[in-house]
């Protein structure tokens, strides 16, 4: 091999080089584009609230690449095509992969509550993001800077967004080819009933009761976890639907207006259920008005014989139900409004007992280990469908007595010789909050509270924070709050309800959290862990 031969070969080799490199180190980067479901404005506000982790994969990458560079000059374009030269041209690629790797692992974040799922998406993106990468570097490469092929990754969390805008057609076509599947073998069961539930809190567990108290009678498919989202919940039907099936109920997430429109044309439901409409996703919605706007959307794509299921919150959900002319059963407390109704409630730290009553039918006693009074209100918007697709009140309220709590929304856990915890550390939204810390004061003291404080709550989320400190200091006797700047007005707010200093406490992690609860917790004790942020919300 001449000279002129191995500098041409090399030539070609090293713009490979940061290209391995790069993409191997931007795992976190396509994790955080995961966390998002995909969404450009989700994974740039999490680049900003995570800069440094954003940034360091490029710059470790970078630095890799200009190493690199800088010993393929030194060693071989100095000494030629001899066994140095040629030996690190050879090895070039494949250390410039375990840097990536090494640089992706250094970067992981260990505990993640959220895992990063190599699906077949994933692995499509990355093939777009190896492409671009290469073009990117080639292109440099041919200028005149040696370089800089060395320095794009810097701008890796950028060429992430631009492959991922590039990955869009494809993908828009695959997840378009799955919802059509899913909405055709929906559409193939015969007789099958179409029940989708939106809201801004509950609908998760209005979905498992429901699901709960209709199998009582029916073969019943719900959407199973939180698939709340077109391409989950498409893939709930194509996975797991039957010909046996009877019934299928289908979670209904938004977090932009239309979202629900579009999962309607997936279900096309027959029965619409409306849990609730509330502070949450602000910071895409901007107003409750526009977050009750998407969630009418699915009483809107019901036929004109579908029926559409209230709770009487006095507020938006109340005029939605006002204001529909199809079918409909408003739930709630008032007998003289309500069309099923509670009565005789008594909540516990054991549970709930209740009289349910559905007008025309009668009444029966029920017991729930749920806790809670605003489970009631979830559990009164399946009666009512229940009852409305013939269950009787014995199977309704044998059904209620075999309720589980749902993993992590008010899911009580004892430890015999150990302290209680209420595991609450779902997605926490104003309401949900509140009805926790009510449910936590239903225990005896001490009572501790160990939270994040809530997130995607717009430019009122300093403002919602604040309150909820106030909150904790009418429930709770200790209060550990985790974080740094998203802390602050939890603090603030505790302090101006005059809770004790010396009671709260502020940590910079969960982790530190447990450390510090090692310390305060005795066996009476009852723990709530409210919210508990996934990655993309970290502060660093």
């Amino acid at each position: 091999m001449t000279q002129a031969d191995f500098l041409t070969w090399l030539r070609l080799i090293m713009p490979l080089a940061p290209v391995v490199c790069a993409v191997l180190a931007a795992r976190g980067l396509m994790h955080y584009f995961q966390l998002e479901s995909y969404q450009f404005p989700g994974y740039f506000r999490t680049l900003r609230l995570n800069r440094v982790h954003a940034l360091m994969p490029g710059l470790a990458a970078s630095c890799v690449s200009l190493l690199m560079y800088y010993l393929a000059d030194v060693l071989a374009l100095r000494q030629g095509p001899g066994w140095v030269g040629i030996g690190f041209a050879v090895l070039v690629l494949p250390v410039s992969a375990l840097a990536g790797l090494g640089i992706s692992r250094a970067l992981r974040e260990r505990k993640a509550k959220k895992k990063f799922v190599f699906t077949n998406r994933v692995k499509r993106l990355y093939g777009v993001l190896f492409a671009v990468c290469w073009l990117v570097s080639a292109l440099l490469n041919r200028l005149p800077w040696a370089v800089l092929p060395a320095l794009w990754p810097l701008l890796l969390p950028l060429v992430v967004a631009l492959a991922g805008l590039l990955a869009w057609p494809l993908e828009k076509l695959i997840s378009e080819m799955y919802f059509r599947d899913a909405r055709r073998r929906l559409m193939s069961v015969p007789g099958l009933v179409r029940i989708g539930i939106t809201g801004s809190y509950g609908k998760t567990s209005v979905k498992h009761i429901l699901g709960t108290i209709l199998s009582e009678k029916y073969p019943t498919l719900i959407t199973p976890a939180s698939f709340n989202t077109p391409m989950g919940v498409s893939r709930a039907i194509r996975e797991r639907l039957l010909p046996s099936h009877q019934v299928f109920v289908g979670e209904m997430g938004a977090r932009h207006v239309g979202d629900i429109r579009e999962l309607c044309r997936l279900v096309r439901p027959t029965i619409g259920m409306i849990t609730s409409v509330g502070p949450q996703h602000l910071e895409t919605f901007k107003s409750i008005e526009r977050v009750a706007k998407t969630k009418y959307e699915l009483i809107n794509a019901l036929p004109t014989d579908g029926h559409a299921y209230f709770y009487d919150d006095g507020a938006l959900v109340t005029q939605m139900y006002e204001r529909t002319q199809k079918p409909k059963t408003l739930c709630g407390k008032d007998p003289q409004r309500a069309d099923v109704w509670c009565a005789n409630v008594s909540v516990s730290s054991q549970g709930s007992a209740f009289t349910l009553n559905i007008k025309g039918k009668g009444s029966v006693e029920c017991q729930t280990r749920l806790l809670g009074e605003h489970n009631i209100q979830n559990i009164l918007l399946a009666c009512a469908v229940a009852s409305d697709l013939g269950l009787s009140l014995k199977q309704i309220a044998h059904a209620i007595s075999r309720l589980e709590p749902v993993r992590c929304r008010l899911e009580l856990i004892h430890h015999p010789g150990s302290f209680t915890i209420i595991n609450d550390a779902f997605n926490a939204n104003p309401i949900g909050a509140r009805a926790a810390l009510e449910v936590l004061r239903a225990f005896p003291k001490r009572r501790i509270v160990i939270t994040p404080g809530m997130v995607e709550l717009g430019q009122k989320e300093a403002e919602y924070n604040r309150d909820f400190g106030r909150q904790i200091a009418d429930c709770a006797d200790i209060a550990i709050i985790v974080g740094k700047n998203r802390a602050q007005p939890i603090l603030q707010g505790l302090k101006e309800a005059g809770f004790p200093d010396e009671n709260a406490y502020r940590v910079d992690s969960l982790d530190a959290s447990t450390q510090l609860l090692a310390t305060l917790v005795t066996p009476e004790d009852t723990v709530l862990y409210e919210n508990d942020l996934p990655e993309q919300y970290q502060e660093a």
